[in-house]
């Protein structure tokens, strides 16, 4: 007999939360039940023919997917992972025990092996909570007597007397293996999922997995070490019998630990309490001295209005006494019914300066105080920006840096920062970002947790403007927010391309990488002897080379870096109908270059002479080169920029517009029309020393590699 107390929870499928049914291994070593493994697998397909979790959640009542899991179902069905009919199906999913990504290839749930020893363990756990319920004979008549025996190879249970009548001796039913009464009956040979017909007889020790001759021979396991399934067997079981008898050995020390841990359980309730308390003092005593603020800012505008209302008051009588038969200019007019003429100028004296007053008063009109209240506003901004980033005391976790030159924001946006003291003290980190717009008074911030120190974020608005901030989480401790940070997205979608290696590219001047994602010029002696051959006018020779896909229509960006000895390239766009012209103009080595200009960038011009079959311009020597337009800047030293690191091309086939943008600001530094009659190539030429490299779409691996650095 086994103990199986307290040991429930090894038993419980993480998906089902129930006792596990048929249980399959994952290649994770995690274990499901094989009715859960289905609905996840049916709950996935769902999830990318409606584009949304909903159905995975509500397909099965009795599976219940975490969130996390659901998530991760939603983001991998909108990536829009495409296959067609040559490309093998592999089947990917999270798990459910660990959430990470299994790739159950090509078989699915057929590759699985099915936990026999598992499937054992419930069954006795089942039986031990059920013993009071017998195990009847399936071959009695009513009423069936209760088993005393299970026969393994009939997969049926007996009754003494039934099992007599259907195994008699003599036979080969005599021979058959039986246990005690039992309902999990297991086969007596595995059989493996990849050759159903083969046991298993050997163990693959790169894949953990047991595997049959016909997979070592020629399937996927044909370069792995496997050994024999009796040596593994007796390896893996001393291995767990040496280890099981360690963690018994050290039963005092694991009974002490648990001592331990539930004084902490005890200690986290009693401090969580105090920190509340803490806290709560803490803010108690910002609402007193807001209150304190309140309260005199309400006395303040009510004295201020209540001295107001009093001139304003006075004011009022003042100018009600003007009235006819009213005040001053009633008591004016009794005076001038005075006829002694010594004492009417002894009252009039006085009472005509106090007339002259009015009457100026009423010339020059002015409110005695003013109605508004704009000096009484309250400026909280740097409070709200204080209160923002209100949190717990830091402890030592500095405050991160998001990392402008390592950050960038093409297809989508990768997001990298680090600590300035070069210690990392925080276990997570907080990224948030909102979209810069400022037609909404009120913009939510999105936010996203992150274990590393950079951060691949989807989703993200073209022509759009974001800004970022970051903190560092240690526990329950946060570190205050970083400097936000402003980034601009690509003013159109991302357009993806490699070097054409066929249409004009010449191989003894060009030198392509084996991904065709970077082009070199070499200066050999190709160049050399074509000079040689010139005696007099200006020798130039440009090696052109194109992109391996074409625009028809549409509004679309790609971005590309020069390297900063690169002597004279040219970038932009060339059509389809032009095409052939370009080539065939493009290494003539005997005639020399017609005489336009005798400057460096003079092929800048070349973007406005209608007999050009390409809109280019000039990069060079460090330097962005203008073209010269009659918009352009007269003097050539403002027509000079310096070269970015990174340059982009903008181009809408539909309003005939080609922009040149510094990729890294999302800037653009030119912009002029151009004739988009045909399909449309990104073009380059290089001469002398130069080289061009095509910025690689950002991906999920690039998360990676910069944590790795």
């Amino acid at each position: 007999k086994v103990a199986i107390k307290g040991i429930e929870r090894e038993l419980i499928c993480p998906a089902c939360k129930e006792l596990f049914t048929h249980p399959l291994i994952l290649p994770c070593q995690h274990n499901i039940c094989h009715k859960c493994m289905k609905e996840i697998l049916f709950a996935f397909e769902d999830s990318f023919g409606d584009g949304g979790s909903e159905s995975s959640n509500q397909s099965s009542p009795r599976i219940k997917i975490s969130s996390a899991s659901v998530d991760r179902i939603d983001r991998t069905s909108r990536s829009g992972i495409k296959r067609n009919s040559l490309t093998p199906r592999s089947t990917l999913f999270p798990c459910p025990g660990c959430q990470r990504d299994i790739d159950l290839g090509e078989r699915g749930m057929n590759g699985l092996f099915r936990n026999f020893t598992l499937e054992t363990i419930v069954e006795r756990y089942r039986q031990a909570a059920r013993a009071a319920i017998a195990i009847l004979c399936d071959f009695c008549k009513p009423p069936p007597q209760e088993s005393t025996k299970s026969c393994l190879d009939c997969s049926a249970s007996y009754c003494n007397e039934c099992f007599k009548i259907h195994h008699p001796w003599g036979t080969v039913k005599a021979q058959h293996e039986y246990v005690g009464p039992t309902t999990n009956f297991r086969p007596k040979i595995l059989m493996c999922p990849e050759h159903e017909m083969e046991r298993v007889n050997m163990y693959c020790e790169i894949c953990r997995r047991p595997v049959c001759h016909l997979c070592k021979l020629g399937g996927c396991h044909a370069n792995h070490r496997v050994t024999t399934m009796n040596s593994a067997y007796k390896t893996l079981k001393e291995k767990l019998t040496k280890d099981i008898d360690y963690l018994i050995s050290k039963e005092s020390q694991v009974k002490a630990h648990i001592t331990q841990l539930d004084l902490l359980l005890k200690e986290t309730e009693c401090n969580s309490e105090r920190a509340k308390e803490e806290a709560s003092q803490s803010f108690e005593k910002l609402f007193h001295v807001l209150e304190e603020k309140k309260t005199a800012a309400v006395m303040a505008i009510e004295a201020s209005k209540n001295l107001r209302l009093e001139k304003l008051q006075t004011q009022i009588e003042e100018y009600q006494g003007l009235l006819e038969n009213n005040g001053l200019v009633g008591y004016a007019q009794e005076v001038l019914k005075e006829t002694d003429p010594s004492c009417f100028v002894q009252t009039a004296k006085q009472l005509h300066v106090r007339i002259q007053k009015a009457t100026e008063s009423l010339k020059s009109f002015q409110p005695a105080a003013a109605a508004t209240f704009e000096d009484f506003v309250v400026d909280i901004t740097k409070q709200e920006e204080i209160l923002d980033v209100l949190s717990f005391i830091s402890n030592g976790i500095e405050i991160p840096e998001i990392n402008e030159e390592r950050s960038k924001m093409y297809n989508k946006a990768l997001i990298s920062w680090e600590c300035p003291g070069k210690t990392d003290l925080a276990d997570t980190y907080v990224l948030k970002y909102q979209k810069l717009n400022r037609e909404e008074d009120f913009v939510t911030w999105e936010e996203v947790k992150v274990c590393g120190k950079s951060k691949v974020i989807t989703g993200l608005d073209v022509d759009s403007s974001y800004v970022f901030r970051v903190q560092g989480v240690k526990g329950s401790v946060c570190s205050p927010w970083s400097r936000e940070v402003v980034l601009r997205m690509p003013p159109a979608p991302v357009f993806s391309f490699l070097f054409d290696d066929k249409c004009g590219y010449n191989s003894e001047h060009l030198l392509l990488n084996p991904r065709r994602t970077s082009v070199e010029s070499r200066a050999g002696f190709p160049l050399l002897l074509g000079s040689e051959r010139m005696q007099v006018g200006c020798y130039i020779t440009l090696d052109y080379i194109i992109g391996d896909t074409g625009i028809a229509k549409g509004k679309h960006f790609w971005a590309f870096r020069v390297e900063a000895y690169s002597y004279l390239v040219k970038v932009g766009v060339v059509s389809s109908n032009k095409m052939q012209k370009l080539f065939h103009n493009a290494h003539d080595m005997t005639s020399p270059r017609y005489d336009q200009d005798s400057g460096h960038d003079s092929g800048s011009e070349d973007a406005f002479d209608s007999s050009q079959p390409f809109t280019l311009v000039t990069l060079g020597m460090k330097k962005f080169f203008i073209p010269t337009t009659p918009v352009a800047p007269k003097d050539p030293a403002n027509r000079i920029l310096p070269l970015p690191s990174c340059l982009g091309i903008c181009l809408d086939c539909d309003k005939g517009r080609v922009g040149f943008y510094d990729a890294g600001r999302m800037k653009c530094l030119y912009e002029c029309e151009v004739d988009c009659s045909g399909i449309m190539y990104p073009a380059f030429a290089l001469m002398g020393g130069a080289a061009v490299h095509l910025e690689e779409a950002i991906t999920d691996k690039y998360e990676e590699y910069n944590d790795d650095i």
